[in-house]
């Protein structure tokens, strides 16, 4: 039990700005295991960035809490995800060879392609809460946030690493994540969404909506990457999850709108 809650808290040091307790302490191969927390790690940023749009939608215009909400997952997280979406779109948005685009996964300069997929996916993140009804908003963050972390951890396992691993920030985690880390992980994506449903039985086929939605990245992204790069590397990870959460959160407001 320790152990595990250790690999927790790696998971949450990993994904979050959020500070650790020393006695944790910390051992390379933690950090393949931790992935198995990802989704967790996940819900409690779906949850802040909820609680948050909860609060400052009691005196704000929903398109301000929405954007409240959406700094509060950036500064959350460190723009972790974000980065990696913005490295992802420089390095594939163009016509070069996957050599090249590996070269450019590792320039620490923002590019042309890089900022307009931050402006557009934060844009329509935007959008897609400012018309949501704020008592969807807190489900949608949660699911979204945790079912989105667990792509990364399925094509971790289901890809081959394609950068170089002496250069990789999870250059422990290119090396293994096991069957049993992904079964975990996907169960707390099933467990979060039992738990959505049991508290509204009405948001059942949000859930199974949602899931749908992020099978449907976690296969595009297998497909796409491992024709592009042969693999995944830490920045497509990271461009996956930002996919997979904007989707989600997409189709919590479609769905509410054809349900309407």
């Amino acid at each position: 039990m320790l152990l595990q809650l250790r690999l927790f808290f790696i998971a949450l040091q990993f994904l979050t700005r959020v500070p650790t307790p020393r006695w944790v302490g910390f051992q390379p191969e933690w950090l393949n295991a931790s992935a198995r927390y990802f989704p967790l790690v996940g819900t409690l940023v779906g949850l802040v960035a909820g609680g948050t749009f909860w609060l400052a939608s009691l005196g704000l215009p929903a398109s301000v809490a929405a954007v409240v909400s959406i700094a509060a997952t950036v500064l959350l997280t460190g723009a972790f995800h974000e980065d990696g979406l913005a490295d992802t779109c420089d390095a594939l948005g163009g016509h070069v060879s996957r050599e090249r685009a590996l070269e450019i996964m590792k320039d620490s300069r923002i590019g042309t392609y890089g900022a307009v997929s931050l402006i557009l996916v934060l844009g329509l993140k935007f959008a897609t809460l400012s018309a949501m009804a704020p008592l969807l908003v807190i489900p949608a963050y949660a699911l979204a946030h945790t079912a989105s972390r667990a792509v990364p951890v399925v094509l971790i396992r289901w890809l081959s690493y394609a950068g170089t691993l002496e250069h990789s920030k999870a250059k422990p985690m290119a090396q293994q994540v096991t069957v049993a880390d992904v079964a975990v992980a996907l169960l707390w994506v099933v467990l979060v969404g039992a738990a959505l449903v049991s508290l509204q039985p009405a948001h059942l086929e949000f859930v199974a909506a949602s899931l749908l939605s992020t099978v449907l990245v976690a296969a595009a992204s297998a497909v796409w990457l491992r024709r592009r790069l042969g693999g995944y590397t830490g920045d497509t990870l990271g461009a996956t999850q930002q996919i997979g959460e904007l989707l989600v959160l997409m189709t919590w407001l479609g769905l509410a709108r054809w349900v309407a």
